[in-house]
């Protein structure tokens, strides 16, 4: 991946999730910046809530962010399911529970391309944007070695296939585009803290939101339908 010396700057920029430990240290990092005329954060909370796996809600926020009238540069979704009070990660199949997987995948899966159906579109055709939706190194088929978390596994790995696919066809209208997935690594918030195994690497959310914000920074029209991890490493799908 090479360094992109000509990026857009100015315009809007966008965190969902920013209610979350990710989102909110995206959203500081990106007003601290000043890289941007004006940063928009979203969630499930406050006045312009935004539920991604209600498409009314998805559209109504497109459409504010279009009213808006500055070039959307930068989408950033930081959602994510993993677990809850009902439901934890599979560590067989004799555990898959078709609620479970339902929800996984209207969060992880369903919901991202929602975003992607309605705010694609307002991406300027001109000038540098990019899109970029937080996945899981778990969600690759290709480097899964241990098995369970089936329902997170597998709706990761949906993720990144729509990634991919709506990647393409985003090249065709915007070439200057950019639309990935990323691995945020392990940090410390509420989804990743009840499994965060000792030795392993786990981040504040301020420093992997400053390491994602590196990561998008270097991107160029040729990473579109990539997927990297924190560092900018390509990850084998």
């Amino acid at each position: 991946m090479t360094i992109d010396t000509e990026n857009q700057t100015g315009g809007l920029a966008i965190v969902i999730g920013a209610s979350g430990g990710i989102g909110t240290a995206l959203t500081r990092a990106l007003e601290t910046s000043g890289d941007y005329d004006r940063v928009i954060g979203l969630s499930r909370r406050g006045a312009d809530a935004l539920d991604i796996t209600d498409e009314d809600s998805v559209r109504r926020a497109a459409t504010m962010i279009a009213d808006t009238g500055l070039p959307v540069r930068l989408v950033i979704l930081a959602t994510g399911f993993l677990h809850n009070d009902g439901f934890t990660p599979e560590k067989s199949f004799s555990a898959l529970d078709p609620v479970h997987m339902a929800h996984a995948y209207a969060v992880n899966t369903i919901g991202p391309a929602l975003m992607m159906k309605h705010f694609l579109p307002i991406l300027p055709r001109q000038g540098r944007s990019v899109f970029a939706a937080l996945s899981a190194r778990v969600g690759s088929i290709s480097d899964n070695r241990l098995g369970g978390w089936h329902s997170y596994r597998a709706s990761k790995a949906a993720l990144n296939q729509m990634i991919r696919t709506c990647a393409i066809e985003l090249k065709r209208s915007h070439r200057e585009a950019v639309c990935v997935a990323i691995h945020p690594g392990t940090v410390e918030t509420g989804l990743s803290a009840p499994f965060a195994r000792r030795g392993l690497q786990v981040r504040a959310p301020d420093i992997a939101g400053q390491e994602i914000l590196s990561v998008i920074q270097a991107l160029t029209p040729a990473d579109s339908g990539g997927f990297f991890d924190h560092k900018g490493k390509g990850i084998d799908w």
